[in-house]
Parts: structure tokens; sequence; C-alpha cells
């Protein structure tokens, strides 16, 4: 069929939009008059039939558009609900599985944008605007196709920790070729400073050799350690990481442990407090290039370092943070009924939670980029509790006195954590985030060295003063420093300075830019067990992009007419993605002239381009001028009377 005979046929077709509304099971109609949007929808032109359903993301409610797409009633398909995140995609799906071309539909966004903002005849007469919108865009809508591009069968994952071996392990049992690449000497990340893990009492050094011995016997996995990536380009499918191998630096006095002395250690030997080392360091630096088809990040998490004067850190040499508690129960022999550190018995330890986690703005004060953690670390609830139980079981002369400002010990088994530490007579007082309590030497008796004074609200505001032979500090988790990565890779960051995915519901493990997925505390604090989910979901993401050799895209991309184009370049200058778009040439009556051409896997349909072009010779596939000029007029037409 030649693209005359395509045009006319597509042009014939217009003029056929189905309107499908939504009620929202009373979030939208609660506050829009459905009905009354539906009535006066139906009457503008183009449209054919406009529908109403209780829940038109349902199977009765996709029926109907389905029906009305095989009998030929309609040809465009606009529906009206909630966010197009949350069901475009059904949608989409929902025309396929008609027999249509997915792209011959559009959305209008009435709850979030009216309905939850909006109410009384006002939201009705808004929601009418935006459905007469969408109608007159669906009806320019032309079919679309897919962006194919070829993928390399390959899989790259960066962070060595229990999120990125779960990852590798679990792409290489798919039959894909991995890279983990992890800048330190070692592979386990955080997990490997642990000792004993709650709920079930595991050792964290059994985790980790079993899983990263899985990784390390796997012929389909190559670990470097040591390596940064240092360059990246390409597309979903189709990138290119230039990775960097080098001894780390380390400042004098350095722990040994994390690779600056490893006399006697073997390539898969495991190093307590630091894990395994499955590679000798490089004597001098080198370069790598890796050819890969998706991007797993498993760059993990930091934990909060207090700062100076904080409770008394680094002011008060007793005082330590849980990590450091967590260390010498392990490497302390149990003897005796008081834990010993440095040689001094302790007979009080005071714990404090959500040191650096749930800060509030006016109360805690900001850090040196101006930053609170304002959200929970969700971990350390359970690990202080843990703790706890730990040391009074195994020195029952240790008093344990638990300061917080709320106990949450979310997650199947960690409840008993609560209850064990209360029947091994850990004592708790509660406190508020504004009157936290106060660490200070303890002047009133030599015997302790210090005093922690907090108001209990479990005694209705009672000061109670508790002598500590040792203050322990319950920090939080914080994103690992990936500002590189972040620039390069152009990658979105929300609030907290996570990793920010798509949606937190319903694509959890992706990120806008196609081919690059999340995996672990990277995005969000986790616990041992949701870090290996996300790891195995984007794992079974990255199997799926990559299982049948090339990648589908939306096609909403920029398109260049090079009869238009006088090759000015703006459109290359105002270009947000580095590649997307470049200078061509063209051949104009036997001359070579140049010509703006796209690489539509780069593209993101941005549209930055299309302001700039002085010739109108550059569109977005799917959001065209014209579209967006039917649907302007039709806002500003009186479709509400």
């Amino acid at each position: 069929m030649t693209d005359e005979k395509k045009n006319s046929d597509n042009h014939a077709e217009q003029g056929k939009v189905g309107v499908y509304i939504c009620y929202c099971g009373g979030n939208i109609s609660d506050h829009v008059d459905v009905e009354k949007v539906r009535d006066r929808v139906e009457k503008l032109p183009g449209v054919s039939v406009a529908r109403t359903n209780m829940f038109m993301c349902s199977n009765p409610g996709q029926e109907l558009i389905m029906e009305d797409l095989k009998s030929g009633t309609v040809n465009r398909v606009v529906v009206a609900s909630c966010a197009p995140s949350l069901h475009e995609t059904t949608f989409r799906n929902t025309l396929i599985r008609a027999g249509m071309n997915p792209y011959i539909y559009d959305h209008a966004n009435i709850r979030e944008q009216v309905s939850w903002v909006h109410h009384g005849e006002a939201a009705t007469d808004k929601a009418t605007r935006l459905v007469s919108a969408a109608a007159a865009k669906a009806e320019k809508l032309s079919p679309l196709e897919p962006i194919r591009v070829d993928a390399t069968p390959h899989a790259t994952v960066i962070g060595g920790g229990i999120a990125g071996l779960r990852a590798a392990a679990d792409l290489a049992d798919r039959g894909i070729a991995v890279t983990l690449v992890e800048k330190s000497p070692f592979i386990g990340g955080q997990l490997a400073r642990l000792d004993r893990v709650a709920p079930t009492g595991d050792r964290a050094q059994d985790l980790v050799q079993d899983l990263a011995g899985q990784v390390l016997a796997n012929p389909r996995i190559t670990v470097h350690t040591c390596a940064a990536v240092e360059q990246f380009d390409g597309y979903v499918g189709n990138f290119t990481l230039g990775v960097k191998r080098q001894a780390p630096t380390l400042p004098a006095g350095a722990d040994n442990r994390n690779g600056k002395c490893l006399d006697g250690v073997e390539p898969g030997d495991y190093v307590p407090f630091a894990g395994v080392y499955p590679n000798p360091i490089p004597v001098k630096a080198e370069t790598l290039t890796i050819e890969t088809g998706v991007i797993v990040l498993a760059t993990g998490f930091k934990f909060y370092l207090p700062r100076r004067g904080e409770y008394g850190y680094r002011v008060f040499k007793e005082v330590i943070t849980l990590a450091d508690l967590i260390r010498i129960l392990a490497e302390t022999p149990a003897a005796g009924d008081r834990l010993n550190v440095n040689g001094r018995p302790i007979r009080s330890i005071a714990m404090i939670h959500c040191v650096g986690s749930r800060q509030i703005p006016g109360i805690h004060p900001e850090d040196a980029s101006g930053k609170l953690n304002e959200y929970c670390s969700r971990t350390c609830c359970s690990a202080t509790l843990n703790a706890a139980t730990i040391v009074r079981q195994t020195y029952p002369g240790t008093s344990v006195y638990e300061f917080y400002r709320d106990i949450r010990t979310y997650g199947r088994g960690q409840e008993e954590r609560y209850n064990d530490a209360a029947k091994n007579k850990v004592v708790f007082l509660r406190y508020e985030a504004e009157d936290p309590p106060k660490v200070a030497e303890n002047m009133d008796s030599r015997d302790y060295p210090l005093r922690v004074s907090v108001k209990d609200t479990l005694t209705f505001g009672e000061a109670v003063d508790v002598p500590a032979d040792l203050v322990v500090l319950a920090t939080g988790m914080e994103p690992t420093g990936i500002s590189e990565l972040v620039d390069m890779m152009k990658l979105p960051v929300g609030t907290d300075r996570f990793l920010l995915e798509v949606h937190p519901k319903l694509r959890p493990v992706e990120l806008p830019q196609a081919g690059i997925l999340l995996a672990g505390t990277c995005q969000a604090p986790m616990d041992i067990g949701e870090a290996c989910n996300g790891a195995s979901a984007a794992a079974v993401k990255a199997a799926a992009l990559l299982g049948r050799g090339y990648v589908e895209l939306d096609p909403f991309v920029a398109e260049v007419d090079p009869a238009k184009c006088n090759g000015t370049g703006s459109c290359v200058d105002a270009c947000l993605m580095e590649g997307a778009l470049r200078m061509g040439e063209k051949d104009v009556d036997g001359r070579v002239v140049p010509c703006a051409e796209v690489t539509p896997a780069l593209c993101t349909g941005c549209g930055a381009c299309v302001a700039v072009c002085p010739q109108n010779a550059i569109d977005i596939n799917g959001w065209t001028l014209s579209q967006y000029e039917a649907m302007v007029d039709r806002i500003v037409a009186d479709v509400a009377a």
C-alpha cells in the first residue's frame, strides 16, 4: 500500500471516537456529575459514542471498549478515569485484544486533576473540558508502530551487595551473561558487616558466603572488584560502559580488612565484617569496556554518621553506633555475666533510636548540604531490639535501656523481637522528637562515666536519669554517594536522595530511562528480604527485556520532516538527551545539505526540539502540534454549556 493510500485510509477512519468515562467507585463520581459529562461529550463532533462504567479498568469496562471497536462503532478511544500512569498499559492492551493499534487511544485524567481538587459544578465543567480536549486529540491520532532495537544479550549489575549478588545470580540462571561491578575489594555489601540477623538468627556470614559462592561458581558471571563506572553511552539493549579498575586509596590507619593489606587472604575467602574477597586487587589501573543490554543498579546504602556532639558522639569515647556494638558482640568471647569493652565491664547500656532518621524541619539541624533525613529507616528498631536481646541473654549482668520515639518492628516475625526484649527485662523509655535524650558526663558518680536524661512519656513526662557505661546510637540508612552515576545516566532522585522508581506500586524497579533497573536499598531503606525481592524483580524485568533479542519502545519520539528542515541545528542544541538528535545530511538537487536526524531509542519525546525549530520541521509522534491545537481549541470552546 502506498503512503498516499495509507494516509487516505487513516483520514477516512478518523472521526469515530468512543469516550469511556469511569465512576471510579465514587472517587470521581462523588464530585463530578459523570452522567452530565457523558451527555455533553456525546454531542461533540467526531464522537460516535460515550459510555460510563463504575470501574472502566475492570473486565466489564474493558469489554465495553472491545465490543465497540470490534463492531466498528469506534476507531479511536478516549478513557476518562484516574492518572494514565496507573492504567495506560491496561487500556492499550485492551485495544490490542480487540485487534486494534494500541496507539489510537488517549487518556483524560479526571480524578487527580479534577475530583481530588475540585468540587461541585466546577469539577463537572473542568472534567467536560478535559474529556473534550482528549476527544479532539484522539480524532487526529494515527496508528503508530513501536520502535524495535536489537538487544545485546548481556546484563551489568553495579554493586556487589546482597541485592547485586541476587540479581546477578538470577539473571545467570536465566541464561544471560552478567558482569558485576563492585567498587570495593569485597562482595557482600553491608550485610557482611553484620553478625546474626533478625528474625531468623541466621549468620550474615553464611548468607553472604552462600550467595557469593553461587555467583563466583557461575561461568556466566564475571566479577570486577575495585571497579567504578566512569563512562556511559547508548540506550536500552545497546549500552556501553567504561569501567576503571584500580587499587583503593585508603586513609592512613584504615582497617586492613577494607583492602589495604590482605596478607594470607586468598580469592574466595571470607573476611569477617568485610565480605568475600573474589579477586586480587589490581596492581595498576586498567580500563574495561562493557557492551551490555540492560543495567541493574544495586549501589546500596551507607549508615548515617552522627555529627560531632550528637548525643555525645566523638566527644565521649563511650558513645558508639549500633554497627560498632554488633561488631563488638561478634568479636568478644562470651565470658562472665557482663559485657567487656576494651577491658571495661559494662553494667549499663543506653540505646537511642532514630539517630539520623525521621528528622523534623525546625527541630533537627540540617546537614552540610541543607538536607534532612525525614524518612524512617525501617530496620533500625528490629536491629536494636535484636542486639539488646543478645546482650541480655549473653550477659545478664548488663542492663539495657532503650530510648525510643516509636517502636516500628514491621515485617514477619519482627514483632517477636520486641516481646523477646521485654521478656529479657530490657527497659523502655519513650521520648518526644522535640525533647530528645541528653547525654552528658556523669558528675554525680564516678562509677558510671555517662548519664542519659530523658522525660519519659510512658510515665507522663517524669524526668529520668540513667547512668550508663556505654551509649549506643541506632543510626539510620542514607543513600550511597553516586552523584557521578546520577549525572552520567541522568537518573531521577527523590527528595530523600534515594533513586526514584517510575511508580512504587506498578513499576517498582524501573526508571524512566528504559533498560536501567533498580535493586535493593539504592531506592529506599529495606531489610534483607525486601532487597532480595527487589533484586529478583529487576532480574525478571531485565530477562524479559533481553529474552526476545530485541526491545520494543513506545513510538512517542521526535520525527524530522526532511523537506522542511534547513539545518539550523537549533533542535540539536535544545535536546536534553545526549545523542538523541544530531546533524546529518540530505541531498537537495544534487547538493548535500545538513539535516537533523533522530536516534529514536534515545529520544524521550520531551518536545524541547519542537519548541525551537523555526521551520516547524520536527514533531513528536502521538503529540503533534496539530493535536495540541485541536485540544486547545476544544478547551476554550463553550463545551460545558
